[in-house]
């Protein structure tokens, strides 16, 4: 029985739109926002400093910065008073995070690792949404991005992920073996949901009538 949905998706593709929408009609909680929002109450920082770094590589004056703190004495002392939140902490800490959810059940979960971390799990239905580029800049552009900022966001984000799941994973993003389906969300936010939604339930049918019988 399916009992998860992971969302892996391109920057701007409206991936959120379209969780947003698969939840309600699950009836389930969606985590996405509030992932951020719980990881960053459970290592006391704003939700602003874990957005920043969030499926990203620290950059690398910060990761010479933490092999100094972790070689000085000076650095073992005052590192906890720093409360460093970096890419590697919240990565930890989203992994804790999403198991934990994965064993809740329910639920819709929105990248980070998720579909890498559950992708042993036969109660998880992963999916990977994408779109044009042309597609994904104007999507920015309606939002009040100017063009050249938009065009700048859409090659830099997934760039940047594309990187993080590379270093943390060792796996070329987007991997499809680790997706059930790939939708592309330039056939509208609606039809989008309802393809996964069919998906997942086609998926669920298949995968229980595929299950051998008890003997009697």
């Amino acid at each position: 029985m399916i009992r998860l949905v992971t969302i892996e998706r391109e920057y701007a593709c409206g991936a959120a739109e379209v969780a947003k929408l698969v939840a309600e009609r699950k009836g389930w909680k969606l985590w996405d926002q509030l992932l951020t929002d719980e990881i960053a109450r459970l290592m006391d920082c704003e939700s602003s400093a874990v957005q920043a770094r969030e499926e990203r590589r620290d950059p690398l004056y910060y990761r010479m910065f933490k092999s100094f703190l972790r070689g000085s004495f000076e650095g073992t002392l005052n590192a906890p008073r720093l409360k460093l939140v970096d890419a590697e902490c919240i990565r930890e800490m989203s992994e804790r995070l999403v198991r934990q959810l994965a064993d809740l059940g329910n639920a819709v979960i929105v990248g980070r690792g998720s579909a890498y971390y559950l992708g042993d799990r036969r109660d998880a239905f992963h999916v990977f949404l994408y779109a044009p580029f042309e597609h994904k800049v104007r999507r920015l552009e309606s939002a009040g991005k100017p063009e050249k900022e938009a065009i700048e966001l859409v090659e830099s984000v997934d760039r940047e992920r594309s990187a993080f799941i590379k270093q943390k994973f060792n796996i070329e993003w987007p991997s499809r073996p680790f997706f059930d389906v790939m939708v592309n969300t330039a056939m509208g936010i609606e039809a989008s949901a309802e393809i996964i939604l069919e998906s997942a339930a086609a998926f669920e049918k298949h995968s229980i009538a595929s299950m051998p019988k008890s003997a009697s």
